[in-house]
C-alpha cells in the first residue's frame, strides 16, 4: 500500500462511517425527521452497517483500519508498520470531519427545526448571551448526532466500558486473522466485523454510546462545536478525553493480548 492509498482510503472510509453512522443518530434523533424515535436498535443496526460500508470501500487501499484504536492494535500485533501510524490517524481524523459535516448537510433543514422549536428549548438552559458561560450546559440538545456521552457521569465507569467495548471490536478483528496478507479485510471479514459492531452497541453501548473510535467521537465533536447551529450548546470537552484515550488503550490491550496468549 502506498501512503496515497492509505491516505484516501482512510478519508473515505472514515467519512462514508461517520456519514451513515452519525446520519442515523440524525434521524432518530431530529424532529421533522421520519426516523425519528426510530431507537437503539436503529442506531445499532445503523452503525455496523456504516461499518460495513465504509470497510468495504477501502478494504482494498488501506486495509479498512477506519479507528485509530485498530491502528495501534494492528501495529503492536505487527500488521501494520509503526511509521503508518501517524498517516492512518491523521487521515482518519480528516475524514471523521468531513463524514460529520456531511451529516449536517444532510439534516440541515432537521437540525433547524429542532433548535428551534419551542419543546426543545424550554428543556434547555440558555446559553447564548449568557454572562457566565459556565453555567452553560455540558452536552447540547444534538450534541448525540455528533459524539458520545455518558447516562451515569462516572470517569472510572466511562474509561472502563470504553476500553472494554474496544478490546471486543479489536481483538475480533485480529483473531479473524485479516490483515496477514498486508491486503485487508477479506469479504467475509468486513460482515463480521460489521456484526461486532451492531453487537457491541447491543451489548455494551448503552452506558457511554459505545465511542469504541477515538476520531468517530473527537472529530465529530469540532464539527459541532464550529458549526453555526442556533441554541446547539455545549460541546462537552470535560468529557471528550475519555472517548479518545479509553479505545487507544483497549485497542493496545487487543494487540497485546493477541500477541501474548492468541498468536
Amino acid at each position: 500500500m502506498s501512503n496515497f492509498d492509505i491516505f484516501i482510503g482512510e478519508v473515505t472510509g472514515t467519512a462514508l462511517l461517520i456519514l451513515l453512522g452519525g446520519g442515523v443518530c440524525a434521524g432518530v434523533t431530529l424532529k421533522r425527521s421520519k426516523a425519528q424515535n426510530a431507537g437503539w436498535v436503529a442506531i445499532s443496526f445503523g452503525w455496523g452497517f456504516a461499518v460495513m460500508v465504509g470497510a468495504y470501500l477501502s478494504a482494498g487501499l488501506s486495509g479498512a483500519h477506519l479507528n485509530p484504536a485498530v491502528t495501534i492494535g494492528l501495529a503492536i500485533e505487527g500488521g501494520t508498520k509503526w511509521s503508518d501510524v501517524p498517516l492512518y490517524i491523521g487521515s482518519q481524523m480528516l475524514g471523521a470531519i468531513i463524514g460529520a459535516f456531511l451529516v449536517w448537510v444532510t439534516y440541515m433543514g432537521q437540525f433547524t427545526a429542532h433548535l428551534t422549536d419551542p419543546e426543545i428549548l424550554a428543556a434547555q438552559p440558555r446559553v447564548e448571551g449568557l454572562v457566565d458561560q459556565k453555567s452553560a450546559p455540558a452536552a447540547g440538545p444534538v450534541l448525540g448526532v455528533f459524539s458520545t456521552g455518558p447516562e451515569v457521569r462516572n470517569v472510572t465507569q466511562n474509561v472502563l466500558t470504553e476500553i472494554i467495548a474496544t478490546f471486543v471490536l479489536v481483538i475480533a478483528i485480529l483473531t479473524q486473522g485479516l490483515n496477514d496478507s498486508g491486503n485487508g479485510l477479506g469479504t467475509l471479514g468486513v460482515l463480521i466485523t460489521a456484526f461486532v459492531v451492531v453487537g457491541i452497541g447491543l451489548s455494551l453501548g448503552g452506558p457511554t454510546g459505545y465511542a469504541i473510535n477515538p476520531v468517530r467521537d473527537l472529530g465529530p465533536r469540532i464539527v459541532h462545536a464550529l458549526l453555526p447551529l442556533p441554541n446547539k450548546g455545549g460541546s462537552d470537552w470535560g468529557y471528550a478525553w475519555i472517548p479518545v484515550v479509553a479505545p487507544l488503550i483497549g485497542g493496545a490491550l487487543a494487540g497485546g493480548y493477541y500477541n501474548w496468549v492468541l498468536a
